[in-house]
């Protein structure tokens, strides 16, 4: 739970001091004001980078040099300070209750699930979009994880600069050290495919049954984990990847990258058996990727003893009032933290919300009804 957020040179915001409520709350205005601002700071303060840009200065008020996140938490009571330093042509720096931490420390200490406009084509997006979304929820879920998948992406770079040399200039030493990243390579991705399966049919367990309550029992909602280069079942991905480098090393070296692997990968989703991406309506994508979005709180709390914070952006308009409600009802219920933007607050019950804060222009002015 987020307590307290500050703000110093981020984007349009001069300077922001801002309580939250442990509930639901909703920043409304016009477009352009600053609303996603303040969920893409604190998205940036779970897993250390932005959703719309790769570039930290980007954050930075124009004009300015510098600019500063400040967030007070909470888990299971205990108060934590999170504080980001950021300044254009240097690295970031990160203090969790004033000590300095690496960005790979960050993840899991604020959990966060952000529900953007983006995220309505988890559906029929590309597969690297459905593959960061279960990396990142599994990182946030298990350090072992991220780590595990920074040190992949290291063997991949690695492995693909030798198999470009081995094709330029082919030698027994360069296939002595390409044995040697098979090795890393096999032993990763199978760590890493094997968590994404487990996963995957959780969230399929959790998210059917989100997805039957919201379409009011007409529509089976499954996800499977599809292995790329895979033709039926496989029994033993360790053997089975190990014979397929071995089986395709020509190919390769040809190419000069890898071809098969965790980074090849995809969710599939499929509504009463159909193929979601290509047969499924709008309507039924969208309503497929909020129930996704639902299980993802429920994983991340199993995970954890905690629902995370739920961050969404511009998506509410995006559902008929029935949905709102359920998704209002069920947030309620859990007692989960959410910050909502919004062009409209009257959308929302007044029940159902905590606080309403108006922005303009980079400014908040809490709503008193």
């Amino acid at each position: 739970m987020i307590r307290y957020l500050q703000l110093e040179h981020y984007r349009n915001y001069e300077s922001l001091e801002l309580d939250l409520s442990p509930s639901i709350q909703i920043f409304y205005g016009k477009n352009a004001q600053g609303k996603t601002n303040i969920l893409e700071s604190i998205y940036f303060a779970s897993i250390g980078r932005s959703h719309r840009t790769q570039d930290d200065s980007d954050l930075i008020s124009w004009g300015k040099n510098q600019a500063r996140i400040d967030l007070e938490t909470a888990r299971f009571g205990v108060p934590r300070r999170l504080r980001f330093n950021l300044s254009r042509g240097r690295s970031t720096r990160i203090f969790s209750n004033e000590l300095p931490i690496r960005r790979s420390d960050l993840i899991g200490r604020l959990k966060t699930v952000l529900f953007s406009p983006e995220d309505l084509s988890l559906i029929k997006g590309s597969p690297n979009l459905r593959r960061r979304f279960l990396d990142i929820e599994l990182s946030q879920a298990s350090p072992k994880y991220y780590r595990d998948l920074i040190d992949y992406r290291h063997v991949i770079d690695s492995r693909n600069l030798i198999l470009k040399r081995i094709r330029e200039k082919s030698s027994r030493k360069l296939k002595d050290m390409l044995e040697v990243w098979n090795e890393e390579f096999v032993t990763l991705a199978t760590r890493i495919v094997q968590r994404r399966i487990e996963a995957a049919q959780r969230f399929s367990t959790i998210a059917a049954e989100f997805h039957s309550q919201i379409s009011g029992g007409e529509e089976d909602l499954q996800i499977k984990y599809h292995i790329h280069g895979a033709r039926g079942k496989i029994e033993n991905y360790e053997e089975w990847i190990s014979s397929y480098i071995e089986s395709n090393r020509e190919n390769e070296i040809y190419r000069g990258s890898t071809e098969i692997g965790a980074h090849r990968d995809d969710l599939r989703f499929s509504i009463n058996e159909v193929n979601a991406k290509n047969f499924s309506s709008q309507g039924q994508q969208r309503t497929a990727a909020l129930s996704i979005k639902l299980a993802e709180l429920e994983f991340l709390n199993e995970e954890s003893g905690e629902y995370p914070v739920l961050l969404l952006d511009d998506v509410m308009s995006e559902l008929d009032s029935n949905r709102r409600r359920q998704l209002l009802d069920f947030l309620l219920k859990r007692k989960i933290q959410t910050l909502i933007t919004a062009t409209d607050a009257t959308i929302f019950p007044t029940e159902s919300v905590d606080a309403k804060f108006e922005v303009r222009s980079g400014q908040i002015f809490r709503n008193l009804y």
